[in-house]
């Protein structure tokens, strides 16, 4: 089956496996989902039985078969930064249900829909994806590559579309360019070590012991244990470094940095309760025009056009989708203590009872 063609539809089962969730019976109105009432660790998620959602005439309703955990979402159910909450609920989120980064079959398209037909296989980004049912906008998503799975495909849309922006918007990456990325064993860094190779550039990785191991299988020309080997000891310089999460000071950038290099910063988990990272990246921000060396930040976007080119390269064999562990809808609290433990290897898939195949 092609990207395009239309896949038949089938029932969702009701409940979850062993009944352990408490469901009840699944009916044409309702559907199981992850719900939080409330911000905090993954004891606040738990499994509900709610009305499906409706949708918008720019909107379609999808089936989901798989579901990414991203960074994002992590963020949004501990409601942290503080400032995180100013726009999705202050007591508790507005949407209830998690999730960002999905992969299904459509069910029902609004009347402004053209790009896609009751069937078609997608992947993108949705509203409460950490559901049975969850809607889209007709601009957020693509076709479904059609020689990966639903798993793969959902753990695509929000880490991919941040690297790739991260290295061609942001970075301006140009080929043979000696490329660090901080951070690349994670779920944007996986692809972002991709991305760069595919782009002509010399890559360095930096990761944990454990992981090195992945990074290595992913294309990375060098990899680097950041517990025995720093970065910016001036052994080796940089035309472009990717900052995922890692938290280095900003004369650490620098140092690593050629003298007209660019550092792009992307996230970063430390920093105080009301801004986070954000800080951070304000002051690299405020420091750039008054040196020879430029920083930048990217607050990545999802969009058809990147998600289409995304799927182009993972069709063609130069982008591949790094999925560590799947676990079902009920199990999502231990998904998420996994994730937070550090212990992922490129991405985490939530998979939807019934959903299978590619």
């Amino acid at each position: 089956m092609t990207a395009g063609q239309h896949a038949a539809e089938t029932p969702i089962s009701g409940g979850s496996p062993g009944g352990s969730s408490g469901a009840q019976p699944h009916s044409s109105v309702t559907m199981r989902a992850i719900v939080q009432e409330a911000y905090g660790s993954a004891d606040v998620l738990h499994m509900a039985q709610i009305p499906k959602p409706k949708i918008a005439e720019n909107e379609v309703l999808i089936r989901v078969h798989a579901a990414g955990l991203d960074r994002g979402t992590w963020h949004v159910t501990r409601g942290l930064p503080y400032a995180l909450r100013l726009a999705f609920g202050v007591r508790a989120p507005k949407n209830p249900v998690p999730g960002m980064d999905l992969a299904g079959t459509v069910v029902a398209v609004g009347a402004a829909v053209t790009r896609f037909a009751v069937g078609d296989h997608v992947f993108g980004v949705g509203k409460g994806s950490f559901a049975e049912y969850a809607t889209a906008r007709e601009s957020q998503l693509a076709f479904k590559p059609a020689d990966i799975s639903f798993e793969q495909a959902s753990v695509v849309p929000v880490s991919a579309c941040t690297a790739l922006q991260a290295l061609r918007a942001a970075g301006q990456l140009a080929p043979g360019q000696k490329v660090l990325i901080l951070g690349a064993s994670g779920g944007v860094g996986s692809y972002a070590v991709q991305l760069a190779k595919a782009a002509g550039a010399e890559v360095t990785g930096v990761c944990s012991t454990a992981k090195i191991d992945l990074v290595r299988s992913l294309g990375a020309d060098h990899v680097l244990d950041y517990a025995t080997q720093d970065f910016a000891d001036g052994t080796e310089h940089y035309e472009l470094i990717l900052d995922i999460a890692g938290n280095p000071t900003l004369a650490r950038l620098r140092r690593a940095l050629t003298p007209s290099g660019t550092a792009v910063i992307t996230g970063g988990e430390e920093g105080g309760s009301w801004t986070g990272s954000i800080d951070r990246q304000f002051r690299a921000l405020a420091l750039s025009p008054f040196i020879s060396q430029r920083f930048a930040m990217v607050m990545a976007t999802q969009g058809a056009a990147d998600l289409e080119y995304l799927a182009g390269l993972i069709d063609a064999g130069t982008l591949t989708p790094t999925v560590d562990r799947s676990y079902p809808l009920e199990q999502v609290p231990d998904a998420m203590r996994y994730f937070d433990a550090g212990k992922v290897r490129g991405k985490i898939a939530i998979t939807i009872q019934g959903a299978g195949g590619n």
